[in-house]
């Protein structure tokens, strides 16, 4: 019984204090978003790779941080858009290249490669038309395959990133933090590092996401699930948090001020990002 009582009293320490880490965020600073002519600064590129998944060539874009060097290795975040994006909407929203390069400049990250790919797996994946229409919507779901059978693996060949689960991150907003939630959580063999930014309809149920409490304990380095106090889409983080809650899996529950929008989604990049490979 000894052994079992400490077990407990650890897990609902870990519990608290993970899920009362909200406390000491807030906004982030004031020009947390803005460009810094004085510092050094990482690189937008856009790539081009295979996809069996889906039959052809497909886009993503990719940061490298200040003082990249081949000779390193690098963990990666894999950072998912919305509904009504595309590879570039982070990159023209969200300006994530800027906030890291603040982050860079005053020692408050680890260095890391960050792949915006395009979460719509199918062969026309521009976001026009009815974004909303079904076969579109299954093709955020078929992007769990072209993620881990195509995407990766070429980042991983063409690039020096560590290979191994505790180094890569998984987040996304809206629709892809949903896809963040259900392939991060759904393949914990190869993320240790998940996050949802108000999440959208597409997230699964909790039961679904976390089947076993235990295993996910094992393998989870951190899980994120933020959302604005004024977005109707709480519900799902909410419903979430609570079954993480009752389950004692140690997580991030961020409630901030907002709605659905890019000022949240910012906000919650600038802390989550904080936390990552440490």
């Amino acid at each position: 019984m000894k052994t079992t009582s400490c077990t407990l009293l650890i897990g609902l320490i870990a519990l608290t204090c993970s899920c009362l880490a909200q406390d000491k965020l807030g906004a982030a600073p004031v020009g947390f978003d803005k460009l810094q002519t004085n510092i050094p600064h990482g690189k937008i590129d856009t790539i081009s790779y295979p996809s069996t998944v889906v039959g052809k060539d497909r886009k993503a874009l990719i940061y490298t941080p200040p003082g990249f060097s081949v000779k390193k290795k690098y963990p990666v975040l894999y950072l998912l858009h919305g509904i009504g994006g595309d590879e570039k909407e982070w990159f023209i929203n969200g300006q994530p290249h800027i906030i890291l390069d603040n982050l860079y400049a005053e020692g408050k990250i680890e260095p890391m490669l960050v792949v915006l790919p395009n979460g719509r797996a199918m062969e026309d994946d521009r976001a026009v038309g009815n974004v909303f229409d079904s076969v579109k919507v299954q093709a955020f779901a078929r992007f769990e395959q072209d993620l881990l059978q195509d995407l990766i693996p070429f980042i991983e060949q063409n690039y020096p990133a560590y290979t191994d689960q505790e180094h890569r991150a998984l987040a996304g907003l809206s629709m892809g933090g949903g896809q963040s939630l259900n392939f991060g959580l759904g393949n914990l063999e190869s993320f240790a590092w998940i996050g949802g930014f108000s999440s959208a309809p597409n997230t699964k149920m909790p039961e679904e996401l976390v089947p076993d409490a235990a295993y996910a304990k094992s393998k989870l380095k951190l899980l994120w699930i933020s959302c604005g106090d004024e977005d109707r889409l709480i519900t799902f983080s909410r419903r979430l948090h609570e079954h993480l809650e009752k389950d004692q899996v140690p997580h991030i529950y961020y409630v901030e001020p907002g709605g659905h929008d890019f000022k949240v989604w910012k906000n919650d990049l600038y802390w989550f990002s904080q936390k990552l490979f440490k």
